[in-house]
């Protein structure tokens, strides 16, 4: 019997079972996958997230995969330049985008080093219920059999298509329509700071990752996806160059790597967190653009939150069920201004009074510094609306 059986080892859900198990709980950590595996990813840590990273003693080990620190963003939309650093947040004001086969297998590490059982290649085909309709359990397969384990509380940490979501019944509370259609691809000889470029209709950013490589990745129009499907390398090849000509230009001088990847079915939407003896944390609960690539990030703190909320409890099932209804609001309420942004972003509009706000920006430095604050998560958008700036508007 365990206290908590978590599924899905990447993001979220080695986080989850680690703090779980630094807490002192019997934590199982299954994944359908093997470890280092890739999936699909815009990889970019913010602030928040390298700074939970700390708080859990991980991020020297984030650093020694080799990735270099984003301690410097460009953005770039009509006439506009923002170049600089945000202050941050506990002392780390450098973000970091590990690949994720890198990354995650760092994380799942940990949470073994913390106690945790870790079983790769084990998927989930049915949750156990009591009579009363309590999910208790996991029925796994792994290897060709199948079998059963018990616990206090099951957690669905195994993203947007989460298994554990759909066979606990966890309804949607709110759901947007999809907006964007996103590809990428790794280059080499393509040296890069952070940047973020953005026109009606289009946003390309590119992202140093580890070997020396840079990620470079372009949103579309969900409107077009039928469209850009049909021939993606062409449609990522003239985003880049209508959206970003400098970065084009660049690319030319580069080598692409590997194979172009890309997805049409970036769904919008929370779930129900938590039912009884079931709970849904990261994109299992809460999905939303990658075009502001908060993911890893909030799932990093999606994970701190609801182990803090139920440490210690899960052998309690009134007071469980409890702590659970108070991480559901917490999420909700953590996670709104963010998925708010992201959909303003995945809209590919720019509005005039938005360029106005962002050439008031570009003429204050420390509001520069607030703005890449902003974007990663570290301030709420009201922070840049100060008496000097509402004067100049």
């Amino acid at each position: 019997m365990f206290d908590a059986i978590v599924v899905g080892a990447r993001c979220a859900g080695s986080p989850t079972a680690m703090l779980l198990a630094r807490a002192g709980h019997r934590v199982l950590l299954v994944e359908r996958g093997e470890r280092g595996t890739d999936t699909l990813s815009t990889h970019v840590i913010h602030q928040p997230g390298v700074a939970a990273l700390a708080r859990w003693g991980l991020l020297d080990r984030v650093r020694a995969t080799g990735c270099p620190p984003l301690d410097r963003v460009l953005y770039r939309v009509a006439d506009i330049r923002l170049e600089g650093s945000g202050d941050g947040v506990d002392g780390q004001r450098a973000g970091y985008a590990p690949r994720r086969r890198l990354l995650d297998p760092v994380l799942s590490d940990a949470a073994a080093e913390a106690g945790v059982e870790v079983r790769h290649r084990c998927s989930v085909t049915e949750l156990l219920r009591e009579d009363s309709g309590r999910v208790c359990g996991v029925r796994l397969r792994q290897g060709g059999r199948e079998f059963t384990e018990r616990a206090h509380l099951v957690i669905g940490a195994d993203g947007m298509r989460s298994t554990v979501a759909e066979l606990s019944g966890a309804r949607e509370t709110q759901r947007t329509p999809r907006l964007t259609c996103a590809y990428y691809a790794y280059w080499e000889g393509v040296p890069s700071l952070l940047e973020l470029y953005e026109r009606p209709g289009g946003w390309v950013a590119s992202v140093p990752t580890n070997d020396g490589a840079t990620l470079v990745l372009a949103y579309l129009p969900q409107s077009r996806y039928n469209e850009v499907r049909t021939d993606a390398d062409a449609a990522y090849t003239e985003q880049i160059r209508a959206t970003a000509p400098t970065l084009h230009e660049r690319l030319r001088d580069g080598r692409r790597v590997e194979q172009l990847r890309g997805t049409g079915h970036q769904e919008n939407f929370f779930r129900q967190a938590s039912g009884p003896g079931w709970a849904l944390v990261g994109d299992a609960g809460h999905h939303k653009d990658s075009i502001t690539a908060r993911g890893i990030t909030d799932a990093f703190l999606q994970a701190e939150s609801l182990a803090g909320h139920i440490a210690g409890l899960l052998d309690e099932r009134p007071r469980l069920d409890e702590a659970l209804d108070a991480w559901a609001r917490h999420r909700d309420e953590a996670m709104a201004e963010g998925y708010q942004a992201a959909l303003s972003a995945a809209r590919l509009e720019t509005h005039p009074k938005r360029l106005s706000l962002l050439r008031a920006v570009a003429s204050e430095p420390e509001l520069t510094s607030t703005y890449f604050d902003v974007f990663a998560g570290v301030k709420p958008p009201t922070a840049l609306y100060t008496p000097r700036l509402l004067a100049r508007l």
